[in-house]
């Protein structure tokens, strides 16, 4: 086969991967992700938070939920740089360090004392591997500060991996629910010829695809109930001032909601 035979024979393999595992989170985690969406719908209508934290590359649903246009306050993602920022990959703020940092055990009890949680609020835990000290850790930390946890987290890649030493547990262990995202083990989801490392990870998109179904139902549960929160919306859409005043509705009500929730805020 030519080089450029080869090129079109793998073309759309990525694509037909990620949609396999679209509709595999269809088919399996509608009921997890309509009952997250309760919990959302709850926190919010009650003037708390939804708080999502992940490390490495699971900040990306942190971002994904809120802020950007389509989404409302009421989540309140929480990134820490030094386990989030992988651009730079080597020398300061590198790779390893970001990935050492999050096996550091005690970490997740030092930033949840940055933050007095109110009784409505919630957690969401975003972890692939479910096997790293801070993210257990942080899943483990919100249960005792009485919080419900949601774990989102790759169930067979999980149960594929060592876990977490100290307890002998993974993150889907200390979650009141659990939604799978279901990729495959190791992530990368295309297997090209004579290679034996896979190509093409799907998690990102797994990830995408749960917040967003969670940040449409529980919009949809709110406004049924008069509840929600100004949704950041595009000019294109709504015209120049009234995307203004989204924007502003929107911030006023996130920076009302965490200074709540701020450690010594009052």
């Amino acid at each position: 086969m030519t080089e450029r035979g080869f090129v079109e024979s793998m073309a759309g393999r990525w694509l037909a991967a990620a949609r396999a595992t679209l509709d595999s989170i269809e088919q399996t985690q509608m009921a997890a992700i309509q009952a997250t969406s309760e919990m959302c719908a709850d926190a919010i209508a009650a003037g708390g938070m939804v708080h999502l934290f992940g490390t490495g590359h699971s900040r990306i649903p942190l971002e994904e939920m809120f802020p950007r246009y389509g989404s409302y306050p009421g989540f309140h993602p929480m990134a820490e740089l030094s386990m989030t920022f992988h651009t730079q990959v080597a020398g300061s703020n590198g790779q390893r360090q970001a990935m050492y940092i999050e096996r550091v055990e005690g970490l997740a009890d030092v930033i949840l004392d940055n933050f007095e949680f109110q009784p409505s609020d919630m957690m969401i835990v975003f972890s692939s591997s479910g096997t790293t000290a801070v993210p257990i850790e942080m899943a483990i930390g919100a249960r005792r500060l009485g919080m419900p946890v949601v774990a989102v987290t790759a169930v067979a890649h999980s149960k594929a991996g060592a876990p977490f030493p100290r307890t002998g547990t993974r993150l889907l262990d200390h979650a009141d629910v659990v939604i799978d995202i279901c990729i495959p083990v190791g992530d990368a989801a295309v297997s090209l010829p004579g290679l034996d490392t896979p190509v093409g990870p799907v998690s990102t998109v797994a990830n995408a695809a749960v917040v967003n179904e969670i940040k449409v139902q529980t919009a949809q549960l709110l406004f049924e109930r008069g509840e929600l929160p100004a949704v950041i919306t595009s000019s294109s859409v709504v015209g120049a001032e009234k995307s203004d005043r989204l924007f502003e509705d929107a911030y006023k009500d996130h920076a009302r909601r965490l200074a709540r929730t701020l450690g010594g805020s009052e």
